[in-house]
């Protein structure tokens, strides 16, 4: 005789208890964000934001316990925001240390090319290779307290000590200095001052920008917080309707 017992199928089964998972959601949500009630987007907004922050992290995975940003993640959004419809404007905020050369210069080649409006908001820091990611965009805006250090490149690691290794570098900083300056209204003449500027970083090259001599200098539009960042990037999705329409009425 079998000792297997079979319960029937027709059984009710008891349902999850709503308010306990309730709880179980507020739990969670005071946890991580420290908070009872998250803010959402309206679900008829047509802005999407893309926060760029910590380490730019490219073709080397950082460590753990190292806040990144990895441009595999970054440059699938970039397309399909591009492709989505329903999405009529970027707002790119940035506090980033810098990181990767390629992957930075990859980001703000892909923000640059994107044919809808995009506002870019420096806070805390947009520091390294963040700078081409700053300018990539229509607008720029950055905090008074916010700063931007401008750098020679660098490699770190297992460096052959040859000729060929200081033209690559030099072409990959004229890379960088191209880009900032079609993107911007700095000459090449000061970028290139500020970033082998001496006495101004300890033990580095360099010029550590503070928010309005960053506008000074033609690197960024505007100083100005989240509010003016998404008031100009209405306007600049207004214009763009605006131009639409026009066209379609010359047709």
């Amino acid at each position: 005789m079998s000792d297997f017992t079979y319960e029937s199928s027709d059984q009710p089964q008891q349902e999850p208890n709503k308010q306990d998972a309730g709880k179980d959601s507020l739990v969670n949500k005071i946890q991580q964000l420290g908070q009872t009630n998250v803010p959402q987007m309206p679900s008829d907004s047509k802005i999407h934001c893309l926060t760029i922050v910590g380490q730019i992290e490219g073709h080397v995975q950082l460590p753990p316990q190292n806040k990144t940003t990895k441009y595999e993640h970054v440059i699938p959004q970039i397309v399909a925001i591009e492709q989505n419809p329903n999405i009529e404007g970027l707002l790119v905020i940035l506090n980033t240390v810098g990181g990767d050369v390629e992957a930075g210069l990859a980001i703000s080649e892909m923000l640059a090319s994107l044919s809808k409006p995009t506002v870019s908001l420096v806070l805390g820091g947009g520091h390294s290779i963040g700078v081409p990611i700053a300018v990539s965009c229509d607008y720029s805006f950055i905090a008074e307290t916010a700063t931007m250090t401008i750098h020679p490149v660098r490699l770190t690691g297992l460096v052959i000590g040859v000729p060929q290794t200081f033209e690559y570098l030099d072409k990959m900083q004229d890379r960088v200095i191209n880009f900032v300056t079609k993107n911007s209204t700095i000459t090449e003449e000061k970028f290139k001052e500020l970033m082998l500027s001496k006495g101004n970083l300890t033990r580095d090259i360099g010029t550590n920008v503070v928010g309005a001599d960053a506008v000074e200098f033609g690197l960024i539009n505007q100083v100005g917080g989240v509010g003016e960042a998404i008031k100009k990037l209405n306007e600049l999705v207004e214009e763009r309707e605006d131009k639409k329409a026009e066209g379609k009425m010359l047709q």
